[in-house]
């Protein structure tokens, strides 16, 4: 069942400097890294949007657009979400951008709908997935109602994900991790290559 007040949404922004070339274009087990993260929510959203400053990535998907982060200069995934969020609150359109990272191709599924169940909270505005003691802060749900502040709390210097999200007030989303590998996040070419034998050997679910 595709949601149709919530705006997924991949964030893909970054310079990918210790890869050494955008990451998200990488190809792993003969698809794009990104595809790899379309394929797993696109039956979730009625639309998706990636936050991405290169103006090579061009995906053929009728569902998807992509958008620019909203202020230059790189500064961070915080800014993507910002993006998502003016983007989504065009014309009113989402009440909830849910986002995921382009370069964690293994998680599982089963967070998409602990996720969407989440946007029906009357009260609390930001989600984000933990397993055991570790947080992870890309696989976030943001109400749209947060916009201004966010913008403006950026204004402010404030960059990191983590931070502006206790400031506000965020809840966490428990899940049990069937395999070690499945928020593993590739930033090497190195990590790459262990994604590949991973994903040959089927050792990720």
């Amino acid at each position: 069942m595709k949601e149709h007040n919530i705006l997924g949404v991949i964030l893909a922004g970054g310079k990918s400097s210790r890869f050494g070339s955008n990451k998200s274009l990488s190809n792993l087990s003969n698809s794009k890294l990104i595809e790899h993260v379309i394929n797993k929510i696109n039956k979730h959203f009625t639309e998706i949007l990636i936050i991405s400053n290169d103006s090579k990535l061009i995906l053929d998907y009728p569902n998807i657009k992509i958008i620019k982060d909203c202020k230059e200069g790189y500064l961070g995934p915080l800014v993507g979400v910002l993006s998502a969020m003016k983007y989504a609150n065009q014309n009113n359109k989402y009440n909830w951008v849910i986002t995921f990272p382009c370069d964690t191709p293994f998680f599982d599924e089963i967070i998409i709908e602990k996720m969407i169940k989440k946007t029906f909270s009357k009260k609390d505005k930001i989600f984000l997935i933990k397993e055991k003691k570790q947080r992870h802060n890309i696989f976030g749900i943001w109400s749209t109602s947060l916009e201004k502040i966010l913008e403006q709390d950026i204004n402010n210097n404030i960059r990191k994900v983590d931070i502006w999200a206790d400031k506000i007030g965020c809840n966490l989303i428990e899940k049990n991790i069937k395999n070690e590998n499945e928020f593993l996040n590739i930033n090497t070419k190195e990590e790459l290559e262990l994604a590949e034998m991973l994903y040959k050997k089927n050792d990720f679910i």
